[in-house]
């Protein structure tokens, strides 16, 4: 069953009931590089563009005081010698700097990475420059040097380079692959590339000749190069060559009969085997990748989520390194690009992190690509009252962007909670018409109008003044009504406040409907499915994925 867990990858992994050991066929993880930066989620206008309004998915910032304990424990528990000595070298080495917290978090989790991959697995990392030398270091330790495969550059971006006018060094433009097996039954599928320049004027050069269907064909020797007496025979009076046929003349007929073997027209000429530019694969892929499309601001497969890779590189090393049907694991899975390509080349498949942001953009993900009988298991998430009462205890945040995707609310707040949202927790968008007057142009030829909900969370106590603050948000901010959601039952005032504040009216294909103005819906409710938002239909505020199929017996791919 295809799994997406919500929370701490290092506590999931640590689960021997979620990932016993030898359990996973491929990982391929795309962990923060340590590069001091904060990154936002990109939503869409309703013209395609991104949005001016940007939504905090995650900081890639370490410092040692968060990762000094996590270290203190690995050191102590971590049973493989060898990769504890080389930590702890490591510490000697880089003291309490960032990069070393960094490796701290990244060293046990790629300790139990290796615990649940099979034999025959392969783990990717995908990282830069600034750490791979060390994470290559540990990864050795955990591996076994001779357990390394390939380090793969990528090439990330085209066109200008970072480095421009008074730079100081070279313009980086790739990222990198490490490539490790768990052992020698390692699985791997050669990749190949139809589209590689070089390998289209190869053909263009080699295979001239066309047969009477049209396709491509280069003649190459059917000349033995030992002595063969036994294959010196006459073909359909074209002499044999002195060494004879590289073939017996029942494959000579067989290849006859299929239209594989190229007859000169002088009986003197040398018969020949027709070899198909169709029939081979492209260019085998090496370890410099330079063939695969970028991510950018024109991209169809762009959804706005921070370090999004492309679909094909995925899909290259899922298709190299497992079978259909195999589990693949990304434990930072942010936007899910792992978890769509398996979906599309017929893998099962797990994706775990640690933002609701993520989650969410995952399940729509899925929902746009595949349709909405995709099935996997969501974990992690509350699916209990009491359980939602402890997020919300635990991490008011974390509660409040979870509270929002109960009604496909469209998060604002920045990640750290702290600016000026001016009420607005998040928001729900919808279109309606002007009502059409007698003579007016047809309802698909009139541009529709944007309206938005707003919607705020409560975790704790709340009160009838809660609910004038919100219609009092809602006018000022000119949003079409409100919704509260709260953990805590609605009093009786609250309630009156909410029916009192009356309805608002959308024309929806030249129809008025009537909605409350401001309604209120409890965390109890929703996940009880006894309430549900009474709203006109709602836009995906996400960037919206591509329809897919899936591609159950894929092996190798362009």
């Amino acid at each position: 069953m295809n799994k997406l867990l919500f929370g701490d990858n290092l506590k999931w992994l640590r689960d021997t009931k979620i990932f016993p050991d030898a359990s996973v066929d491929l990982v391929y993880l795309d962990p923060p590089f340590n590069s001091n930066a904060d990154y936002n989620v990109l939503f869409k206008e309703d013209s395609g563009a991104d949005s001016q309004a940007q939504f905090h998915a995650f900081t890639d910032t370490w410092n040692w005081a968060d990762a000094a304990q996590t270290y203190a424990e690995f050191v102590d528990t971590c049973e493989n010698s060898a990769v504890v000595e080389m930590v702890t070298a490591l510490r000697s080495f880089l003291k309490s700097s960032p990069m070393m917290a960094y490796l701290a978090m990244m060293a046990p989790r790629l300790v139990e990475l290796h615990r649940i991959l099979k034999p025959t697995g392969s783990l990717y990392l995908h990282c830069d420059p600034t750490a791979n030398h060390y994470l290559r270091m540990v990864l050795d330790g955990i591996f076994g040097a001779t357990n390394f495969r390939n380090e793969i550059i990528w090439k990330r971006r085209v066109g200008m380079s970072s480095a421009v006018h008074e730079s100081t060094c070279f313009g980086t433009c790739t990222d990198i692959l490490l490539f490790y097996a768990k052992s020698g039954e390692t699985i791997f599928h050669p990749q190949y590339n139809l589209n590689d320049p070089d390998y289209q004027r190869y053909i263009e050069e080699r295979f001239t000749y066309v047969d009477d269907k049209g396709r491509r064909f280069q003649p190459t020797s059917l000349v033995n190069p030992a002595y063969r007496p036994n294959l010196i025979y006459e073909y359909k009076g074209y002499k044999p060559p002195a060494n004879g046929w590289m073939i017996t003349k029942e494959k000579m007929e067989m290849w006859d009969k299929e239209g594989r073997i190229y007859f000169p027209k002088d009986k003197d000429g040398r018969l020949r085997r027709k070899s198909f530019a169709d029939e081979l694969k492209g260019m085998p892929i090496q370890n410099l990748w330079t063939d695969l499309p970028e991510i950018n601001s024109q991209s169809v497969e762009r959804l706005g989520y921070p370090t999004q890779k492309p679909q094909a590189l995925l899909e290259r090393i899922i298709g190299a390194s497992s079978n259909p049907g195999d589990i693949v694991l990304d434990p930072f899975c942010g936007c899910g690009t792992t978890i769509h390509a398996a979906q599309k080349l017929g893998r099962q498949w797990i994706g775990i992190d640690v933002t609701y942001i993520a989650i969410n953009l995952i399940k729509n993900r899925l929902k746009d690509a595949f349709g909405a009988d995709v099935e996997f298991e969501e974990r992690g998430q509350p699916t209990t009252f009491e359980e939602a009462k402890e997020l919300a205890r635990l991490d008011k945040w974390q509660f409040q962007q979870w509270a929002l995707s109960l009604i496909d609310a469209r998060p604002l707040r920045e990640g750290d909670g702290k600016g000026a949202d001016r009420g607005v927790d998040g928001f729900l968008k919808f279109y309606e018409f002007e009502k059409a007057s007698s003579g007016a142009k047809p309802e698909k030829n009139r541009t529709p109008i944007q309206r938005r909900i707003l919607v705020q969370v409560k975790g704790g106590g709340v009160k009838r003044s809660d609910v004038a603050t919100l219609i009092g948000d809602v006018s000022n901010q000119k949003f079409a009504a409100g919704v509260l959601i709260t953990l805590e039952p609605p009093t009786k005032p609250m309630r009156e406040e909410a029916a009192d504040a009356g309805r608002y009216k959308v024309n929806l294909l030249n129809e008025d409907k009537s909605y409350p103005s401001a309604q209120i819906l409890t965390i109890e409710g929703l996940m009880g499915k006894t309430e549900r938002l009474e709203a006109p239909p709602q836009a995906n505020p996400f960037l919206k994925a591509e329809r897919e199929g899936i591609q159950e017996k894929q092996q190798s791919l362009v």
